[in-house]
């Protein structure tokens, strides 16, 4: 009797998050960043308005079809890989100086990049606990990734620093003297902005695979 043999299984992930340190990054020009980005800013806030409406379109097409619209698919992750790219560039880690381009799609000469597979189904109930139920305990995590404050009662609030912001930081104040970016914080970093990255494609529907609850650090996926 033959034995049938067992299909390997891809290992790939799905959600594909890059990040390269530039080796050449100036001392001082993080300290005007955040100001050269000030026309991304404009662009991803009517994105981002867009991509809530594309999410609400998805929502439905997905619970009555199982599928995403491919043209709405691209259009949603092309916002998440614009947001990743100016990130990288103007606020955490502020791993190149190259300025981010003007595109939604991917560009693989750039220092940071997002890829996600397009999934051909879509698990139907799903779609209606994802984003407000099943990804809490993510967010909880990631809280303390990007900062926040809570209302405790009318008279105190609890707030407390964005670790990504803090590790920023200190990673450019170490450039600033001694012209070396340190790697561990690079690494961690990235790091950090992969696990979000991974939260918002899962919570805005686009994969049903849930995040692992690990910090893949570097500049590429393990």
């Amino acid at each position: 009797m033959e034995m049938e043999l067992e299909k390997p299984v891809s290992s790939a992930n799905p959600v594909r998050v890059r990040g390269d340190l530039d080796p050449a990054l100036s001392r001082w020009m993080w300290l005007v960043k955040w100001i050269l980005a000030i026309p991304h800013y404009i662009v991803l806030f009517f994105l981002h308005i867009g991509w809530f409406v594309v999410t609400v379109i998805a929502f439905f097409a997905i619970l009555f079809t199982g599928k995403y619209p491919r043209g709405l698919f691209d259009y949603s992750i092309g916002v998440l890989r614009w947001g990743w790219r100016v990130g990288f560039y103007a606020w955490s880690p502020l791993g190149t100086d190259r300025y981010p381009p003007f595109t939604l799609a991917s560009d693989p000469n750039y220092p940071a990049d997002l890829e996600v597979d397009y999934p051909e189904r879509l698990h139907r109930g799903l779609v209606l606990v994802k984003s407000w139920l099943l990804a809490i305990p993510h967010y909880l995590v990631t809280m303390v990734f990007v900062g926040g404050y809570t209302t405790v009662s009318d008279d105190y609030t609890v707030s407390w620093p964005s670790l990504l912001g803090v590790l920023a930081l200190i990673a450019v104040i170490g450039l600033l003297f001694t012209g070396v970016y340190p790697k561990g914080l690079f690494d961690f970093s990235t790091g950090v902005n992969r696990w979000l990255l991974r939260v918002s494609v899962y919570a805005g529907l686009l994969r049903d695979e849930y995040p692992p609850f690990r910090l893949d650090q570097g500049p590429r996926e393990p």
